[in-house]
């Protein structure tokens, strides 16, 4: 069992930046992967960006050129900093774990206000 524990999040006015932290805890092991996903409402679930314990990193072709992510495989933290964040970037940004099994964070709210 693994468990996700996000922070950061908020509002944010357009144009601005977000990062967002967390930290795994439990069973972790191996290879495995971090990331993030958001849902905005009325919308499924699309992925933001990952990255796998070897460092190996992927992003959603919107995040791409405006977002980093990182991790301290040490910690099992990952953290995702968005530059100019876009009123369409509002969304619940869900923490994402992957070893065998695929574990959620709660998510985190973020709004970005024209």
């Amino acid at each position: 069992q693994v468990r996700l524990v996000e922070s950061g999040g908020g509002l944010v006015q357009a144009g601005g930046s977000l990062r967002l932290s967390c930290a795994a805890s439990g069973s972790i092991f191996g290879f495995n992967t971090m990331g993030w996903y958001r849902q905005a409402p009325g919308k499924q679930r699309e992925l933001v960006a990952t990255i796998t314990s070897g460092g190996t990193t992927n992003y959603a072709d919107f995040a791409k050129g405006r977002t980093s992510i990182s991790r301290d495989n040490a910690k099992n933290t990952v953290l995702l900093q968005m530059n100019s964040l876009k009123p369409e970037d509002t969304a619940v940004y869900y923490c994402y774990f992957y070893t065998n099994w695929v574990y959620w964070g709660r998510g985190t709210q973020v709004t970005v206000s024209s």
